[in-house]
């Protein structure tokens, strides 16, 4: 088909390598928080100033400069203490590095879009996928301005990324930010000020294997208790032999929790951090490990019971089972959750329909869900969709990558494979061939349940349209078989439908023996008039009245 570009091939999305659970520390004394309160006040100023030094690096950052930063933090803190911060420092320039690259490439499309454009005559129309000219002189205008401000931003941007320059905010650019409107974001100086400190605190603690519980600077017992390995400056607070201070509460898992006491239990590593939530004022513990690589299932294993095609909306996600022929089964379903609010409320909304996701495809037997590959970061920029602002907060507001990141990480705890699509005109597709003939008089389809047929025949390896051409000369098998529903290597597609043994309700056999040696009626009213009525004589006997005038 011209114009239409190639549809990548379907394939199974891996299973999370790490898993992450959380619990609440319940009461807390005075003397825990207070104690804690230090501790992460003490290692979030060693981690600024860790951090400061690993961005000064550079690209000449190398394994003894490493060493250096560690052996300079270890006697303010411990080795331990200093190796994770070392390490979440390394770790926290390197995603400063893969945010300025993207932000280049945004910036590099958006110069190309804006080139373009500007090279083409004022109200010049566009085609489908390129955009024309623009309207008027004072919108061009404006476009070639901001030609030269995303020009100087790339050229700032390529220059920071060759020298390895990063910027960087310990606790977040946008607490930081509202430092300047506190009325719109509803704090007061003092409140933005403990907010802004409890993000920048410090109290992570990575894992060992084969240490105790799998851990030695903050380390949980199989019975729940939590203890930290206090820093060298704070060893005056200890409560507990070699420097540790023993919490007064106790920690229970509900979520994962006997995989957790399975790797602690055999000393496996098992990383923690502690963080308070200053808006609750509660004190929260972070269990996390990595899981070990598992075999991914092939597609054609995953595709032997059906699959289930769902389209991602702003609101809800649309589902509907499909057989192994891709034929739609029952009736469509909607998955509804509200992404306004919280980030919290957000992660629980699409959370809880992912459940109800996952309930239903276990209830129907099926061990496949199709969804789309979608990727909107490329797609959302002013410079490719123009005036289109609804549109652009259509897409930004779609939670596609922690969508697909929560239903990996669900699923795979059900043995429910995940397929992935190419979203290329599913919508369109899937509402040309089949909204109009699913819709009844009790049954309205909508165009993204249609679309979930289309992502789901489309992981089948089906064609979306229901069925192909008619042979062109006189609508004959000739030139093959008109319907795409069974795959050559289906058994008795060709041959006509086999008799089932055995009597069916409502049929007579045709070798049964008949009951009356006659279709006349034994009353004279319903006798046919196209018949003669013949009466016998009373004087014959039983044997002349049997035998008739043929006995002769």
């Amino acid at each position: 088909m011209v114009g239409v570009r190639t549809i990548a091939t379907p394939f199974a999305v891996s299973g999370p390598t790490g898993v992450a659970v959380r619990d609440r520390l319940k009461h807390l004394t005075d003397e825990d928080d207070r104690v804690l309160r230090l501790v992460g006040d003490h290692l979030g100023s060693l981690a600024s100033a860790d951090l400061r030094a690993r961005c000064a690096d550079a690209l000449e950052h190398s394994a003894e400069s490493w060493a250096m930063r560690k052996r300079m933090l270890t006697p303010v803190s411990s080795s331990r203490w200093a190796g994770s911060v070392t390490k979440a420092s390394h770790d926290q320039w390197a995603l400063a590095r893969r945010c300025q690259a993207a932000h280049i490439q945004n910036l590099e499309a958006g110069i190309g879009m804006l080139r373009h454009r500007l090279s083409l005559p004022i109200g010049q129309r566009g085609s489908k996928r390129t955009p024309g000219g623009y309207r008027s002189r004072q919108e061009w205008h404006a476009k070639s301005r901001r030609l030269g401000v995303l020009a100087d931003r790339q050229t700032a941007a390529v220059s920071d990324w060759r020298t390895g320059r990063v910027r960087v905010v310990r606790g977040g650019k946008r607490i930081l930010n509202s430092l300047h409107h506190l009325d719109e974001a509803g704090l007061t100086k003092a409140g933005w000020r403990e907010r802004w400190e409890a993000e920048r605190w410090f109290l992570s603690a990575d894992g060992e294997s084969g240490k105790r519980y799998g851990n030695e600077t903050i380390r949980v017992s199989p019975d729940g208790g939590v203890s930290i390995r206090l820093p060298a400056p704070l060893a005056r607070l200890a409560n507990a032999p070699h420097g540790r201070y023993v919490l007064t509460s106790k920690v229970h898992f509900p979520h994962r929790g006997n995989e957790w006491a399975d790797r602690i239990e055999a000393n496996r590593a098992v990383a923690y951090r502690i963080h308070l939530d200053v808006t609750k004022g509660r004190w929260y513990l972070t269990a996390s490990w990595q899981l070990s690589p598992t075999k991914t299932v092939p597609v054609e294993a995953a595709l032997a019971d059906g699959v289930i095609g769902v389209d991602t909306n702003t609101d809800h996600l649309a589902a509907w089972r499909l057989d192994t022929h891709g034929n739609p089964i029952g009736h469509p379903r909607r998955f509804f959750y509200d992404l306004g609010g919280s980030a919290d409320h957000r992660d629980a909304q699409v959370r809880h329909a992912l459940t109800r996701l996952l309930n239903w495809a276990k209830t129907c037997g099926v061990r496949a869900i199709a969804i789309e590959d979608l990727d909107f970061q490329a797609e959302k920029t002013r410079e490719k969709h123009g005036r289109k602002r609804r549109f652009r907060q259509l897409i930004s507001g779609m939670p596609t990558g922690r969508l697909r990141a929560r239903l990996t990480s669900m699923a795979d705890a059900t043995g429910i494979a995940i397929i992935a699509v190419d979203p290329a005109y599913t919508s369109r597709w899937g509402a040309q061939h089949w909204q109009k003939p699913l819709t009844g008089k009790t049954r309205k389809t909508t165009r993204h349940d249609a679309a979930s047929i289309a992502i789901g025949r489309r992981a089948q390896g089906h064609p979306i349209r229901r069925r192909t051409a008619p042979p062109r000369d006189d609508q004959s098998d000739r030139h093959g078989h008109r319907t795409v529903q069974a795959r050559p290597e289906s058994l008795g597609r060709e041959e006509p439908r086999p008799r089932i043994p055995g009597p069916r309700p409502g049929v007579v056999s045709p070798d049964a023996a008949r009951t009356r040696a006659t279709r006349t009626p034994k009353t004279v009213r319903d006798v046919r008039s196209d018949q003669e009525w013949v009466q016998d004589s009373l004087l014959l006997t039983d044997q002349e009245r049997f035998l008739g005038p043929w006995s002769e």
